[in-house]
């Protein structure tokens, strides 16, 4: 009898435990399998986490990246495209002089290309032994060979750890790769050391629009793919770094015997004579941010889109590599090239875990008001306040934040904040937390790496973790889109994206026209149809408003101006529009805020109010 119980008692611990094993199993995140499963904007994460941003720090121009040594010191590393890092240390104060500047290191100028916008200093990352070998690595656009992207090690002087002189820096400079750009555009541009202690480097497709070049789906191209390598080889080697055996294409080109018969096709289809056997996956666009979850081993990769959409990949830390993310046959779940909604194509790779869209989601939609950007950049994954494996990412249009995360059965795409930030990157920090850096950038007309409003570097919190006094990022509140006036009958000036009180403050140097004190007085322009007041506007808006919105207002980047339906209602009368341009509105156009005198902006509405259709 006691046998017998004892024998009842093991078999239901066995169950038990096999069903604990099981659930344990299916809880962890797996990629979808059909396009319904894919996450869009509208999901809710485990717990609805609510966060806020927290400046840290200013003063960098067109920031690129954010890495953390992870040495003990605390200190964050913050890459400028121009070609310099600067540590912020831990008490958020932000070193005088650069941690690198590759600006000084060649004679004949700098070292790095920064003729695009999207050339430059990507991104920075250290060794997982740098507190004891004091390497690091960083991937640029070469100057010298006419903006393709290199890999080079340097190794800090132990006893100037804070500061890498010109000498040290040409001295101990080592360079691991150099990748071919055909075009000045989607470079890539991220490394970061995985859990496995190997480097992993974001590759674009090379650029143009479209991958001319079919670089995505080509093994034979480091472009458009994640490529992974070992940096651990002694400096007197023949060769800069070693391929990892455990690669899924480490040995596919081998030379060998040919042979026709007794071989299976799936031995066939494992030799690929012209593969790079640095690719760990491919089929990407542009990876220009990735992360790994410091407590799963988990990949998140966000793939900056073309048109119509944005993507993020997950890669579960027990993939053996080899993945295939679908571009250019795809774009995201959608077919690329996409004609509309109901496009029929074969689907190509991996689905993504999340996707959102563009304000036109496909040729001929109607703008949608909200969950939609132009260009994902991948923050960091939080593990705190709430949030588990949560995959950060920012919007450099539309300021947005959303979350990813495995709900136990689905993925979940959250907005979790709409702020006012032109977003261009992150990275977690060595307290776990997310960092996140902002330009003022443009794109289509680029004002060089120095020519634009200085950035900051914000820390993404649980929002019942701001303290008094704290700045944080504005963001846009569920307010009227109307502007009120006052007891007087005067019109009160709004922030457009919390309606916020404006204090119009003056222009350096400025006067306050007639025509100003009239619009402060009755809200109405009083330069509306002054042909001379439109000509006045139009030479300011090309100055400033047009390489983003074109001649007549159509627009590339952001909202169209001449159609104020959807993003900006309360831009339909004159207050509106004022206060628009006056405060900046979201994104880029931060940087105008109080940059252009009050009467230009009233001839810049002059011009929008005669081109309108």
């Amino acid at each position: 009898m006691r046998i017998a119980l004892s024998t009842k008692r093991t078999t239901l611990l066995l169950l038990l435990t096999g069903a604990a094993f099981l659930t344990a199993q299916s809880s962890r995140p797996r990629n979808p399998q059909t396009k319904e499963e894919v996450a869009r904007p509208g999901g809710r994460l485990p717990g609805n986490p609510k966060i806020a941003l927290v400046k840290v720090a200013e003063g960098f121009y067109d920031p690129t990246n954010v890495a953390s040594a992870k040495d003990g010191t605390g200190r964050l590393f913050v890459t400028e495209r121009v070609g310099r890092v600067k540590i912020v240390n831990r008490d958020g104060a932000v070193q005088k002089e650069p941690f690198l500047d590759l600006t000084k290191i060649n004679p004949l100028g700098s070292d790095v290309q920064t003729g695009f916008v999207e050339q430059g200093l990507y991104s920075i990352a250290f060794h997982p032994n740098f507190k004891q070998n004091g390497y690091f690595y960083v991937h640029y656009a070469s100057l010298p060979f006419n903006g393709d992207g290199v890999i080079v090690r340097f190794q800090v002087d132990p006893k100037s750890p804070n500061v890498m002189t010109p000498e040290r820096t040409n001295q101990t400079a080592k360079v691991l790769m150099r990748i071919e750009q055909p075009y000045y555009n989607h470079n890539g541009g991220q490394i970061e050391f995985g859990p496995d202690g190997f480097l992993y480097i974001g590759s674009g497709d090379g650029g143009w629009e479209g991958d001319p070049l079919d670089a995505g789906q080509d093994l034979s191209s480091l472009l458009g793919k994640i490529l992974r390598i070992d940096v651990n080889t002694q400096d007197n080697d023949t060769i800069p770094y070693k391929v990892p055996s455990s690669n899924p294409f480490a040995r596919a080109r081998d030379e060998r015997l040919m042979q026709l018969f007794g071989i299976s096709e799936v031995d066939f289809a494992k030799i690929r004579t012209r593969v790079r056997p640095e690719i760990w996956a491919f089929g990407s666009r542009n990876p220009y941010e990735f992360s790994f979850d410091d407590k799963t081993g988990d990949l998140y990769i966000a793939d900056v889109g073309q048109n119509h959409w944005e993507e993020i990949h997950f890669q579960p830390a027990e993939s053996k590599g080899g993945e295939n993310y679908g571009w250019n046959r795809m774009q995201g779940s959608w077919c690329h090239p996409m004609s509309g909604p109901s496009d029929k194509c074969p689907t190509v790779g991996q689905l993504p875990a999340g996707e959102y869209p563009h304000e036109v989601p496909y040729p001929g939609a109607k703008p949608v008001k909200d969950g939609w950007g132009c260009s994902i950049e991948g923050l960091g994954v939080a593990n705190y306040g709430g949030m588990k494996g949560v995959y950060l990412v920012g919007d450099w249009c539309s300021g947005r934040v959303f979350g990813l995360a495995w709900d136990g059965r689905k993925w979940q795409l959250q907005e979790m904040a709409h702020t006012a930030l032109q977003f261009t990157a992150g990275g977690n920090g060595e307290d776990g937390y997310v960092y996140a850096v902002n330009c003022y950038c443009f794109y289509t007309s680029d004002r060089g790496p120095l020519g634009n409003p200085p950035g900051a570097l914000w820390k993404i919190v649980p929002a019942s973790e701001v303290k008094p006094g704290q700045e944080t990022a504005r963001t846009v509140q569920d307010a009227p889109q109307v502007s009120s006036t006052t007891s007087s009958g005067a019109p009160q000036f709004l922030h457009p994206l919390d309606n916020r009180p404006i204090a119009l403050n003056m222009h350096p140097n400025e006067t306050v026209t007639p025509q100003v004190q009239q619009f402060q007085k009755t809200g109405k322009n009083p330069y509306r149809g002054n042909a001379q007041a439109i000509t006045d506007g139009k030479r300011v808006y090309m100055q400033w408003c047009a390489g983003c919105h074109l001649e007549d207002g159509t627009g590339r980047i952001g909202s169209n101006i001449v159609d104020n339906a959807y993003t900006y209602p309360r831009s339909a009368n004159d207050v509106g529009a004022f206060e628009v341009i006056y405060a900046g509105a979201t994104g880029a156009m931060q940087s105008f805020g109080n940059r252009v005198t009050q009467d230009d902006i009233l001839k810049i509405m002059a011009y929008m109010t005669s081109i309108k259709k």
